[in-house]
């Protein structure tokens, strides 16, 4: 008789802890971490933590992982791998999902293949911005100058293969300008290059240039993308002057590729939520973004539009990783 009650209890107290278990599994509050495959501070990363706070506000408990190095790739393979409940996100950018696939001969990962798309947070514009002693005034006349010169002008990027690298390229082979390449490891080494005239030129965010482009050291001359910057709509586009000079990054939110679509979905009405409330939409273009906020299948076609487009700069280019 004791044995049999012993067993009982034994049973029952398995069967609450396997609902209890099961409880927790599809509790909303389990926390949600969001991979970020850069370290702490730069754009993609703060708008992570903007995120994760509005979340957290929401009864939805958030935090951020960094994860740097490795091009991302680390990153990326940790969410792949990981349980597809909704709480591992991957916080990443067009270098990730449009650049890496293009430029890493045996990348361990398909961005469609082996990631589910969630919602395309931003576009994060690449600006042309110049030393204050380079006398142009737009990217018709940088073309001109750098044309005029025996040996051309020198640009800075943040590394051989980088968006910054590649929005040059692209300009260089819209407009024949005359330039030469001098990669950084990052844009925290380019920025300074620029002031100090190492380099006349270079493509880069809003967020590392704005003051000193108010303090009168940089001009920014135009934005490589398919519009005017919503932060800068006195900025022209590079394609307003080059038309087949147009690429759009992005910043987007991707989860295990096994991820139920209901789960999905619900996720990409939550962010989206959260992206367009009105002090994010202010903190965003203080990073120099404007918000996007989509559906999943946009997300996917963005990626696949940012799939070719780097193909074609990647081959064209000569583009090699270091």
């Amino acid at each position: 008789m004791e044995r049999s009650k012993t067993r009982t209890t034994w049973v029952l107290g398995a069967v609450l802890a396997l609902l209890v278990g099961l409880a927790q599994a599809q509790s909303p509050s389990r926390t949600i971490r969001f991979v970020v495959p850069f370290a702490p501070g730069g754009g993609i990363d703060t708008l992570a933590r903007i995120v994760v706070a509005k979340m957290s506000e929401r009864g939805r408990a958030s935090f951020v992982d960094n994860r740097p190095g490795a091009s991302g790739i680390t990153a990326v393979e940790f969410v792949m791998k990981a349980p597809a409940d909704g709480y591992t996100l991957l916080v990443a950018d067009s270098g990730h999902y449009g650049i890496n696939p293009n430029i890493h001969p045996k990348l361990p990962y398909d961005p469609l293949r082996d990631l589910a798309p969630v919602i395309e947070a931003a576009t994060t514009s690449l600006i042309l911005t110049v030393g204050a002693a380079v006398p142009a005034g737009s990217v018709a006349e940088f073309v001109a100058l750098s044309k005029s010169l025996p040996e051309g002008l020198m640009y800075g990027s943040s590394g051989n293969g980088s968006p910054h690298h590649l929005a040059m390229e692209m300009l260089r082979m819209s407009s024949g300008a005359r330039v030469t390449h001098v990669p950084y490891k990052g844009v925290a080494q380019a920025v300074p290059a620029l002031l100090a005239g190492e380099v006349s030129a270079l493509f880069a965010g809003s967020s590392s240039t704005m003051g000193h482009v108010k303090a009168g050291k940089l001009r920014m001359l135009a934005v490589v993308a398919g519009k005017r910057a919503g932060f800068l709509p006195n900025v022209p586009t590079v394609a307003e002057t080059y038309p087949d000079c147009v690429i759009d990054n992005t910043i987007g939110i991707l989860a295990p590729v096994t991820l139920p679509n209901d789960l999905v979905r619900e996720l990409n009405a939550t962010l989206a939520q959260v992206l367009r409330l009105p002090d994010t939409l202010a903190r965003m273009a203080d990073l120099g973004m404007d918000a996007v906020a989509g559906t999943p299948e946009q997300f996917a076609q963005s990626i696949r539009g940012q799939l070719d487009v780097y193909a074609r700069l990647v081959k064209l280019s000569g583009a090699k990783v270091d």
